[in-house]
């Protein structure tokens, strides 16, 4: 059986190798761009705009969120969009709507932790923008840089189920109720059914999950490239958002484990990521997080920004929490 299984997976990926080649390879042309690129300065997405433009001479947008990006991050974005000469949309959210909605759901988490709670429910806003500018624009194709691992096998592996973005209605309206959005926000939210019954709706992808994937080696060829400075500036554990070292705390406090350890495992095991230096970096964060130091100062002042004390971080199994303090807002 389990051969089995390894032939299926094995056919499927040559078959989404093939539609993956014959996606690049072959644009519609049907607007000014080929495609959009979730573009977060992160090792991944700086070399699959490279490859974008470069090996398949697609015309790309590259999109950014700009919020909560470390400096170095916004080195590699700017090196690298200067360095390819490719349009770049800067989206620029609402710093009071962010910190409502994660200090709400900072102190009412699921079950898999703050990481898990507040980076799904953040990719839900910020895939929902691409999918609007892709619409308002004609785009046909939007790419991420996920690498293997990510995100959840349920939201998508190499594609998003086209029923996902044609179909569903992304918008929380449960967060509404609670009073934690008002009506005039619903836009923020992803909602086909906004467009009409003849609406062509892009796709999204993720190459990484179909091409053969070693992290070390993207890391290596992003610098030699020169869209980053050095290996300093692209490694994952710098180059992410400030505010995720208190949602590691809150992990390691609640759940009791790093929550990016399964992820970086399993790379390991299936040989693209080095074991001996994920065990050095894993400590380190773990150091740096449980004592606050270093890279963990930033704890500190994403705790005193959200206006929250350490004990208000917790998983709820019913709707209680921080729903009270929304009022005022």
């Amino acid at each position: 059986m389990q051969t089995e299984d390894r032939q299926k997976q094995e056919s499927e990926r040559a078959a989404q190798r093939r539609d993956l080649e014959e996606t690049l390879r072959n644009p519609s042309r049907q607007s000014e761009y080929d495609c959009i690129l979730s573009f977060s300065g992160g090792k991944d997405s700086c070399y699959l705009l490279y490859k974008l433009v470069k090996e398949y001479n697609l015309r790309v947008l590259a999109y950014t969120s700009d919020f909560d990006i470390p400096p170095n991050t916004w080195d590699n974005i700017r090196r690298t969009v200067g360095h390819l000469n490719v349009d770049h949309y800067v989206q620029t959210p609402s710093k009071e709507l962010y910190k409502r909605f994660i200090r709400y759901l900072l102190c009412n988490q699921s079950r898999r932790g703050a990481v898990h709670t507040v980076c799904y429910f953040w990719l839900d806003i910020r895939e929902g923008d691409i999918l609007s500018l892709a619409m308002e624009k004609n785009i046909p194709l939007i790419v991420t840089g996920y690498s293997p691992g990510q995100p959840d096998p349920e939201r998508m592996l190499y594609e998003m189920p086209q029923e996902r973005i044609s179909q569903e209605d992304w918008i929380p309206h449960e967060l509404f109720e609670k009073g934690l959005f008002d009506d005039s926000e619903q836009s923020l939210f992803w909602n086909p059914h906004r467009y009409g019954h003849d609406a062509k709706f892009p796709r999204i992808i993720a190459p990484f999950h179909v091409w053969d994937y070693n992290q070390e080696e993207v890391m290596e060829r992003v610098v030699e490239l020169g869209l980053a400075k050095n290996r300093w500036y692209v490694n994952p554990v710098l180059s992410n958002f400030t505010l995720n070292w208190l949602f590691i705390y809150s992990d390691l406090k609640n759940l009791g484990y790093n929550p990016y350890k399964p992820e970086f495992s399993k790379l390991i095991r299936e040989g693209k990521a080095r074991r001996s230096v994920w065990r050095v970096l894993f400590f380190l964060m773990d150091f740096m997080t449980q004592n606050k130091v270093l890279l963990g100062r930033h704890i500190e002042r994403s705790l005193q920004w959200l206006d929250l004390q350490p004990d208000e971080l917790r998983i709820q199994d019913n709707e209680t929490g921080c729903v009270a303090k929304i009022d005022g807002w």
